[in-house]
């Protein structure tokens, strides 16, 4: 007769489900929950140094610096004074710039020296890139020289170069190395990279040969040849080639890793895609920032000064002071007009208005399909023309309700089929002029996204000024 089991072990009702230490310090949404921030607030007001390390210990490095970065210049000296004999190196990539300057300040060099030696060299050289030319020489003269040679010959790239995003830690073995002794290699071997996803095969002068995924090398069989079983159409990254490349080489062929070689085909690094989904975050924040007048980096940190933020965005803002009295010029033009019928003074924004917005519509779809490359030569023409009709078709739409509205509110017909018509040519020549300023910027040399929106909205508010006005003095008056 079998024996019956142990009776069940009745289990104590929970209010809430159990949650690791690090996740209490996060809401639902990931990020820091604001409970746990003044939890943190309050521990460094009465300087408690043990509550504040049991409430960080266990802080993932990203929310980490996230609190950091919700604190004040202050609290965030304190903090970092308290946890800087276990400060966690990955922290700083992961800091706004001016906030990083306050946190390595605090941390002084001798200390950063050391800090800098853990992370990965790719994010080693992205932070000491940051620094003042001068503070860079005394933190590496503190440096180990095989770390200060690694960090240095990093900075000899040029700071949008593959050469400068790639990380030297890799696993490369010769192409003649079994399955199994690849395996018996990593096991042993202390230089194994924290994060890799690929073993590269080189041929005797370090040639890559091919690549092979760490699924493949697991579930091979050990006799087999590293060179067997190696993806030999690999793609292969100079140092010279700029970001944005290789953010699209790996979007288009869906790479998790690819090697970087040298002028004499030598791998001397790799790329992986934590690294590629920092690059595409931040080209698609400089591209929308510069769309709006500011200048990606530091002009952009919310935690600059005042007068620092001011004066950056000082010279767009007298940029489209200029532009603004091109477009008051054109309306000076048509003075005797508006003095004789006031209801122009009323319209005339109007139509402005809705042609800035439909060309920065445009702008906006057309700097994007630039960035991702849905454009090009061959299809531009089609593209163009297919503005230009939603451009007709938005104004045909709008130019009956903006012409019914107007002359319901002034009781005159002709008036409405006025700002009607105009509405219609602005809303075309915005689609058209949406399109043509960034393909015109790019051709000669200008970032699409740099400067475009002033081009555009000037256009749009003159040809809107000019038509609303020109038709109303010739029709009406």
């Amino acid at each position: 007769m079998a024996s019956a089991g142990p009776p069940p072990i009745p289990k104590a009702p929970l209010t809430q489900p159990l949650r690791r230490p690090q996740e209490r310090a996060l809401d639902e949404s990931f990020d820091l929950d604001s409970g746990f921030v003044e939890s943190v607030i309050s521990a460094l007001l009465v300087q408690d140094t043990e509550q504040i390390q049991s409430l960080v210990v266990d802080l993932h490095h990203a929310d980490m610096a996230d609190l950091i970065e919700r604190l004040d210049r202050d609290s965030r000296r304190q903090l970092v004074d308290v946890v800087s004999t276990d400060f966690n190196a990955n922290i700083l990539p992961e800091l706004a710039t001016d906030v990083r300057d306050e946190v390595m300040d605090a941390l002084g060099f001798d200390h950063l020296s050391v800090t800098l030696g853990e992370l990965d060299s790719d994010d080693a050289v992205y932070v000491a890139g940051k620094l003042a030319p001068d503070e860079r020489v005394k933190l590496l003269e503190r440096m180990p020289l095989t770390t200060r040679m690694l960090i240095e010959q990093g900075l000899a790239y040029s700071e949008d170069s593959a050469g400068r995003l790639m990380q030297r830690e890799l696993v490369a073995v010769p192409s003649y190395w079994t399955v199994g002794e690849t395996i018996d290699y990593l096991r042993s071997t202390k230089n194994v990279p924290d994060k890799f996803y690929a073993v590269f095969v080189v041929d005797p002068r370090h040639r890559p040969q091919g690549m092979v995924e760490l699924h493949r090398v697991l579930t091979s069989k050990r006799p087999v040849r590293m060179k067997d079983i190696a993806d030999k159409d690999h793609e292969t990254i100079r140092t010279d080639m700029d970001r944005e490349e290789v953010a699209f080489l790996f979007r288009q062929r869906d790479l998790t890793s690819a090697p970087v070689i040298d002028k004499s085909g030598r791998l001397i690094g790799q790329i992986t895609i934590d690294d590629v989904v920092d690059v595409i975050d931040e080209e698609a924040g400089e591209d929308y920032l510069k769309l709006a007048g500011v200048r990606a980096g530091e002009d952009s940190s919310l935690y600059r000064t005042i007068m620092a933020t001011a004066q950056s965005r000082f010279l767009w803002l007298f940029l489209n002071l200029g532009t603004a009295f091109v477009a008051s010029y054109v309306i000076g033009v048509f003075e005797d007009s508006i003095v004789k019928l006031s209801a122009l003074a009323i319209l005339m924004p109007i139509c402005a208005s809705m042609g800035g917005n439909a060309g920065t519509q445009t702008l906006a779809t057309i700097v994007r399909s630039m960035a991702t490359r849905e454009l090009n030569a061959s299809n531009a023409i089609h593209v163009a023309w297919k503005e230009l009709f939603v451009g007709l078709i938005n104004g045909f739409l709008f130019a009956a309700i903006t012409g019914t509205l107007a002359y319901l509110w002034f009781g005159d017909g002709p008036l409405g089929m006025v700002i009607g018509v105009a509405m219609i040519i602005n809303l075309a020549v915005a689609g058209v002029v949406g399109m043509a300023v960034p393909l015109a910027l790019e051709r000669i040399g200008a970032d699409p996204a740099d400067s475009a929106t002033v081009f555009v909205t000037t256009v749009t508010d003159i040809i809107g000024f000019f038509t609303f006005l020109g038709m109303a003095t010739w029709i009406l008056l």
